[in-house]
This record gives C-alpha cells, sequence and structure tokens, in this order.
C-alpha cells in the first residue's frame, strides 16, 4: 500500500492531459522550467555572497 508504479502515474498523466490539454500543458511545463531555473539562480547567488565576505573579512 502506498506505491506509485508505471500504471498509476500513467492515469494521472492521462488526467492532466484530458484536464489541460496538449497546448496548455506545454505552456506549463516551460513556465515551470523558468520558475526552476530561476530558483536555482537565486540559490547560486546567495551561496557566493556569503563566500565572497568572508574573503574579505579575513
Amino acid at each position: 500500500m502506498g506505491d506509485i508504479g508505471i500504471p498509476e502515474l500513467l492515469i494521472v498523466l492521462a488526467i492532466i492531459i484530458i484536464l489541460f490539454g496538449p497546448a496548455r500543458l506545454s505552456g506549463l511545463g516551460q513556465s515551470l522550467g523558468q520558475s526552476i531555473r530561476s530558483f536555482r539562480n537565486e540559490l547560486r547567488r546567495s551561496d557566493e555572497q556569503p563566500s565572497a565576505t568572508k574573503e574579505q573579512q579575513s
């Protein structure tokens, strides 16, 4: 119980495609990809800033 397999994922994917349609689903995927990229860039910037301030203090 609680295990999600390939058949269940295919059913969920089919329902999502029926609800949103292929064209809108493509736009949602593109928007999600841009959001993830932006989030990763923010994480990289926040990781780089503390190391730069540590070097200046030394």
